[in-house]
């Protein structure tokens, strides 16, 4: 006995390849095309998708290397100022002391220029003392009054004399 399904029949066996064919037509013309063109576009966007994402990689990365070019940047700059501050700082340091030394050094000298105006004009008032006293004691001696000439005449012997001995 032989099985029905299993023994091959040529008229079932040519309407079963018709059929197959027409049905891989109809597939490859509705189904298949749109089926390739919805995966090409879906390719399509993952590779774009890819793209964008390496695109925002690269941006990132070049971001990331100006923000530590800046912060470098930025480093030296502050250094520089601190340094300049520095130096700022001891020039005028330097020149604050400098101009403390002058003025002590002025301040000194106006000193001994006062003493020494006070000194002279010390020695002129005892000069003049000495003089004054000197026409006391020699009018008292001598017993009378000198004259006004006579006085100046003194005055200028007795001075000469005291600028010869200071001399």
């Amino acid at each position: 006995m032989e099985n029905p399904l299993v023994r091959i029949e040529p008229g079932l066996f040519i309407w079963s390849i018709i059929t197959f064919l027409l049905l891989l037509t109809v597939l490859a013309k509705f189904v298949w095309k749109p089926l390739m063109e919805a995966l090409d576009r879906r390719e399509k966007r993952i590779r774009h998708s890819l793209e964008e994402a390496e695109k925002a990689r690269q941006e990132a990365e070049r971001i990331r290397e100006e923000y530590g070019d800046m912060i470098t940047q930025a480093r030296t700059e502050a250094q520089v100022i601190v340094t300049e501050g520095k130096v700022t700082s001891e020039k005028l340091t330097e020149k604050m002391l400098h101009e403390a030394r002058e003025k002590s050094e002025q301040i000194r000298k106006d000193a001994e220029k006062q003493i020494q105006t006070e000194k002279e004009n010390a020695i002129a008032e005892i000069r003049e003392e000495v003089v004054n006293l000197s026409l006391q004691a020699a009018s008292k001696i001598i017993g009378r009054n000198l004259t006004k000439e006579d006085n100046l005449s003194i005055i200028q012997e007795s001075l000469d004399k005291m600028n010869r001995a200071d001399a």
